[in-house]
């Protein structure tokens, strides 16, 4: 027995449908080895990995459309990595990234639970020196500005890891450090859009409410935001007896630059955070 609980979730992404191993809640927890706490992943943070976050479905959705023929990605702290189980679906060459020591093998999991090729993996912790796994065309994210200091160290990777010309797609729930991270990356030559998003539920109301992120480099032109078509609700649920989540649909709003409130974080397959929880972040 691992020592965790998990479910599988039913996931509609545009016009196809996924299927993702996730830890049951947030209340799971097992580390005795030790080598979470050796990454300081603390037992609060541990099981963040496993959830399915909104964010990472309004990126999936982004990834689902977007021209990504002949271009090198990478997906950072992918968590469950719905993004990038899109886009291997649809034939793209894209490496998944995290530093949780389960990360890999849930990923080689939902790949094979979802009939796609094994994805390329990479332990890739952001404080450390980069590994030798080259430059991308496009890095992707969700939810990845969640803790102080994330934006300039978030910004110092992609320098490290982005072709000179290179395009960074992130989600995110609308956190104080947007302006941060904008900044910090427009420093290192890239210019961007911020589209609003929400994904709503049809039973508590708003789920989510935050931004899609997209910066270009070495190219002269702004980029321009992705034309989500409005579509219905679709159900996220579980496996049958084990747990159903709401329904959510994806809308899209106005263009935005740099600013944003700070949201609490909720995961489709879990509970927000505490109020502790959350002004640490």
């Amino acid at each position: 027995m691992p020592g965790y609980e998990t479910l599988v979730l039913n996931v509609p992404v545009g016009t196809q449908s996924f299927r993702l191993k996730s830890l049951r809640d947030r209340q799971q927890y097992v580390d005795r080895d030790g080598s979470a706490e050796r990454l300081g992943i603390c037992s609060a943070s541990w099981p963040l990995f496993g959830l399915l976050w909104p964010a990472s479905i309004a990126l999936a959705e982004a990834m689902s459309v977007a021209d990504v023929a002949g271009r090198r990605i990478l997906e950072i702290g992918c968590g469950l990595a719905l993004p990038s189980l899109v886009l291997k679906r649809r034939g793209a060459d894209i490496t998944a990234s995290d530093h949780h020591p389960l990360a890999e093998r849930f990923l080689k999991f939902n790949a094979a639970l979802n009939a796609v090729p094994q994805i390329d993996f990479v332990a890739l912790p952001w404080d450390a020196p980069t590994p030798e796994i080259g430059r991308f065309d496009v890095i992707i994210g969700s939810d990845v500005l969640y803790e102080r200091g994330h934006a300039e160290l978030l910004a110092q990777l992609i320098d490290r890891l982005s072709e000179p010309s290179a395009e960074i797609w992130i989600s995110c729930p609308g956190r104080g450090y947007l302006g941060r991270f904008s900044r910090a990356l427009q420093a290192k030559g890239f210019r961007g859009t911020q589209k609003r998003l929400s994904v709503e539920s049809d039973e508590d109301g708003p789920e989510f409410r935050g931004r899609l992120l997209r910066y270009r480099r070495g190219d002269p032109r702004r980029p321009q935001a992705i034309p989500f078509g409005k579509r219905e609700s679709t159900r996220i649920s579980a496996e049958p007896g084990i747990i159903r989540s709401h329904r959510h649909a994806l809308r899209p709003a106005a263009l935005h630059t740099d600013g944003g409130v700070r949201h609490g974080r909720k995961s489709v397959a879990g509970r927000q955070p505490s109020a502790r929880q959350r002004s640490a972040a």
